[in-house]
């Protein structure tokens, strides 16, 4: 049977996803309403 407790104690998390995460929020991140905000802008 598995012992969550045992199993949780021996989790950590992925360098992988902790770099991941980095990139994301280190980058400036354009939405649907950003663009369309710019090209609303560029038609005037």
């Amino acid at each position: 049977m598995i012992d969550f407790e045992e199993e949780i104690a021996k989790f950590s998390p992925s360098l992988e996803i902790s770099q991941a995460e980095e990139a994301v929020m280190s980058r400036e991140l354009i939405d649907v309403a950003d663009i369309i905000e710019k090209i609303l802008q560029e038609r005037k």
